[in-house]
């Protein structure tokens, strides 16, 4: 019997890609609405999607078209030219999409990344809740303790509650 000739460390050989065990931030997203559990709201509401649907028309277009973009990309190689920010302070871990709409008003959806739900074959973008402002205004702290306790609710439950 010949000596085992292979390394012992170092990288794999070439043309051997590493094993895959699970969704990564660099496949393209799928988009999903949280929705919110029968046993936390009874009407089972889609914070995100019922947001969405309530804008004006350009606002929503917009918005989707920024979803299907950022997904696509993947989102951390997505260069978001305003719309697409990641957020910083209480608030990080979180993304937003951003839309200016008439009347001088700002509209933001909320959004996660989500590589660890179970029974997803690739990465999530999870739209949790938006929020409407006026011009030159700052979202309330209560209204962020909104947004980030829908998050928590979303990232308690694996599988998770999506539309």
């Amino acid at each position: 019997m010949s000596p085992d000739r292979r390394p012992k460390d170092g990288p794999a050989p070439r043309g051997t890609a590493p094993i895959r065990i699970g969704p990564s931030s660099d496949d393209v997203h799928d988009i999903v609405y949280f929705q919110r559990a029968k046993s936390d709201d009874p009407a089972g509401a889609i914070p995100g999607r019922e947001f969405l649907a309530t804008r004006p028309p350009k606002v929503r277009a917009t918005m989707r078209a920024v979803l299907v973009a950022v997904a696509s990309a993947p989102p951390k190689s997505f260069s978001g030219g305003g719309y697409w920010e990641a957020m910083k302070g209480d608030m990080k871990g979180w993304f937003e999409v951003r839309v200016d709409g008439p009347q001088r008003r700002h509209y933001r959806l909320f959004c996660r990344l989500d590589y660890e739900a179970k029974d997803q074959s690739k990465p999530l973008l999870v739209v949790i809740d938006g929020r409407a402002k006026a011009f030159r205004t700052e979202l309330s702290s209560t209204d962020y303790l909104a947004v980030r306790a829908l998050g928590n609710e979303y990232l308690a439950r694996n599988p998770r509650s999506i539309a």
